[in-house]
């Protein structure tokens, strides 16, 4: 199958090459990777450009002369018009064979379309990802800022399978320390006498253990001895007290169990879960090993360390700064586990790239993380990435779980759903979209992702319920009532066995602007997924989608469908809504955003 930009690119190469050969003889041919395509910002102007700003210098020339003087070396040909507007050469293309091009492409690749680029290979073939991210605690339910992570790792994950590469996902469960201990000694206080359990209070096992939590909040206030009596615990739990280690198992498991719950409701998954019970001592004999290569030193209180300045800079007395990797004592710290942890993961899944998905607050860490593996001597270091996302708040303010003002995950879905079931039984669609409460649902979990989302990740945000149930305007409701609608319109021209054509002949009609333009934006999903992929951000992809949208919202008001009296024009638009239906659906999924074939 023909490809446009390829066409064009080659087509520009050719002649630049070609000018230069007889003008310049002494300068190197161009290589097509200099041969950038962007998107004019008036239609007008043309419907691909490409730049001269590169060839100035090695020319001694203007971008506008040098775009003049090559235009002269193109012959007309079957893709379009070759123009010079000021510094670039525009493509003015010939609508009906292009259209064409680009439709058949999308009908012939269906779930795949977006995985090719230009030169029909998916850009990312051949990488290996290993993506961690959600990382619960087991001493509290998973809460809207899980919900950014948990959607974040998600939608990440998914455009890197589209754009070719090979994804492991990974979660880390912190199921140890003191915060968990505090839960333990809360339940040992409040309830074990009474026998309490999240069956016997009709409560989720994550929700349980952290009312236990909040419970040891309020108890410590009054009671200063709390603290140093979960400490005693975990003494014990290092020293595997078989009470203590039973109680532990036990609790971890409630939490556990009602986290994977909420996974599932909301279409989070991973290849494979890591406690760090199982990790937390594995980066131990790492530092040892790296102590008498001298990779690391003691320091005179017996701590084992190493000099981060080179990535930290100095401390506020100007001085080298340190990072402990050993106590005194010889027992590991927080950054010693995860230092073992990435040498697991790589012996496990040999990844040639490692993104965590772990909120801005850890950037320090993530920087001192990278640089010792690197010390280590591991290869695969060079690929080890923070993403790095903002906090994510309600209007009403920051959130705090030992004090209980969390925004709890399962109740702002089942608010959320609550909300969306009541516009839909408002409207009187209750009937008509099948089962209400499924539907909300998914109402529900395509507001919430596609407004975390949308949001370029290092950005803090404002999580507004109100706003993200909209179904008007930049919201995830909005682009499910616009795959709704579109799947009505199919549904209908096959109830009346209206043909749907994709014929060359058929599709060289569709010469509106309105029709034009959505073709274009269609020809652009796959350069969106790589850049999505590449700077390993979702809100390309929303940013895609409600345009889409919109386009798709003018070319239906525009242009009639059904209503359309010339037959072969009418089905040459149903299979433009049909392609776009396919497109909104791929987009959709990268973003977690369900499809609804009724709303």
């Amino acid at each position: 199958m023909v490809d446009v930009k390829s066409i064009c690119r080659e087509t520009v190469l050719v002649a630049i090459n070609k000018f230069i050969s007889e003008n310049y003889p002494d300068i190197f041919a161009v290589e097509s990777s200099s041969i950038q395509i962007q998107t004019p910002p008036d239609s007008s102007m043309g419907d691909l450009g490409i730049p001269m700003f590169v060839f100035a210098k090695a020319l001694r020339m203007g971008p506008p002369q040098i775009a003049a003087k090559v235009v002269q070396y193109i012959d007309n040909n079957s893709i379009g018009e070759f123009i010079a507007v000021g510094p670039y050469i525009n493509v003015k293309l010939k609508k009906g064979n292009v259209s064409f091009e680009i439709l058949q492409k999308i009908e012939n690749q269906k779930e795949s379309y977006g995985s090719f680029n230009s030169e029909e290979k998916k850009p990312l073939e051949g990488r290996r990802v290993m993506v961690e991210f959600s990382s619960p605690n087991t001493n509290k339910p998973l809460h809207l800022g899980h919900m950014r992570n948990d959607a974040l790792g998600e939608s990440v994950s998914r455009i890197l399978k589209m754009a070719g590469a090979e994804v492991f996902k990974v979660d880390l469960i912190n199921n140890r320390g003191i915060h968990i201990c505090k839960s333990m000694l809360a339940y040992k206080l409040f309830h074990e006498s009474k026998g309490d359990t999240p069956e016997s209070l009709n409560l989720k096992g994550d929700h349980f253990v952290g009312q236990c939590y909040i419970e040891f909040d309020k108890y410590s206030k009054e009671h200063p001895e709390a603290l140093q009596q979960a400490e005693e615990m975990l003494i014990k739990w290092e020293n595997g007290d078989k009470e203590i280690r039973s109680l532990w198992q036990k609790m971890n498991e409630w939490t556990f169990e009602g986290v994977k719950a909420t996974y599932e409701r909301t279409g989070i998954s991973f290849d494979k879960f890591y406690f760090e019970s199982e990790t937390y001592l594995k980066g131990k004999d790492e530092i040892l090993k790296g102590l008498e290569k001298g990779v690391f030193y003691k320091a005179e209180d017996g701590s084992v360390r190493v000099d981060v300045s080179e990535v930290a800079g100095n401390n506020k007395d100007g001085e080298a700064q340190q990072k402990v990797l050993l106590r005194k004592d010889g027992t590991s710290v927080y950054i010693t586990q995860d230092i073992g942890t990435a040498i697991s993961r790589h012996n496990d899944w040999a990844f040639n790239q490692l993104v965590y998905v772990v909120a801005s607050e850890q950037i320090y860490h993530f920087k001192v993380l990278f640089y010792i593996l690197k010390k280590l001597g591991f290869d695969w270091t060079n690929n080890l990435y923070h993403l790095s996302y903002g906090l994510v708040n309600l209007p009403s303010g920051r959130m705090k779980s030992r004090e209980g003002t969390i925004v709890d995950a399962d109740d702002l879905i089942s608010s959320l759903q609550k909300s969306a079931l009541e516009q839909i039984i408002e409207k009187g669609r209750d009937k008509e979209v099948g089962d209400a409460d499924a539907v909300s649902e998914k109402v529900a979990l395509a507001a919430l992702h596609y407004y975390l989302l949308q949001v370029n990740p290092v950005k803090d945000m404002l999580f507004n319920p109100e706003e993200s149930l909209s179904f008007n305007g930049n919201t995830g409701p909005y682009l499910q009532y616009m795959g709704a609608r579109i799947t009505s319109i199919l549904s209908k021209a096959e109830e009346k066995k209206i043909n749907i054509s994709s014929s060359e002949e058929s599709i060289s009609l569709l010469t509106a602007c309105e029709e034009w333009e959505l073709i274009k934006q269609l020809s652009t999903f796959p350069d969106i997924v790589q850049k999505a992929a590449e700077n390993l951000d979702p809100s390309f992809i929303t940013t895609y989608l409600y345009d889409l949208s919109k386009l798709f919202s003018k070319f239906y008001q525009q242009c009639p469908i059904l209503s359309c009296e010339d037959e072969l024009l009418k089905s040459a638009r149903l299979y433009l809504a049909k392609c776009t239906l396919q497109v909104m659906k791929n987009s959709m999924n990268l973003v977690l955003v369900p499809y609804l074939e009724k709303m």
